[in-house]
């Protein structure tokens, strides 16, 4: 039986959940594919899979600001309206606690914010920091297929 082993790319079933609940769910619907890596999970997160087996189910705990780092002061922003119509659409309106994407600098992928305040001149306030950022976190997964 094969075994998770750095590298690998795995089909799985994953959760993530702080002390307010679920942040990331896939039991229930289509399993997640990923090769451990090429940072789509934590380094902590990752570490937990390596020498699982195929067809494992596991929990884990991880201490507050393990998996996802520290909150970061610096990684709460201010982002013009101008700035916001050009990278998407100009009639989109937002709301504090919305999710937004916005497209990295490269332009080959997107990063999550969430809205904290709007300003009247349209302006956000955007929080960068992953939403478990300075809290534990439980990481629940099953290992589905290892390649």
């Amino acid at each position: 039986m094969s075994t998770v082993e750095p590298g690998a790319f795995l089909t799985l079933h994953y959760r993530l959940s702080g002390p307010q609940g679920d942040v990331i769910n896939t039991f229930g619907g289509p399993p997640a594919t990923l090769s451990l890596g090429a940072g789509e999970l934590s380094p902590a997160i990752e570490q937990r899979l390596i020498g699982l087996a195929e067809g494992a189910r596991a929990t884990f705990e991880l201490p507050a600001g393990e998996a996802f780092g520290e909150r970061s002061p610096d990684m709460i922003q201010w982002l013009a309206r101008q700035d916001l119509d050009e990278l998407g659409d100009p009639q989109e309106r937002y709301a504090v606690g919305d999710v937004i994407q916005l497209p990295t600098p490269d332009g080959q992928g997107q990063f999550g914010a969430v809205v904290q305040a709007v300003r009247d001149d349209g302006a956000l306030r955007l929080d960068f920091n992953h939403p478990l950022a300075g809290q534990p976190v439980t990481f629940e997964v099953q290992v589905i297929g290892i390649l």
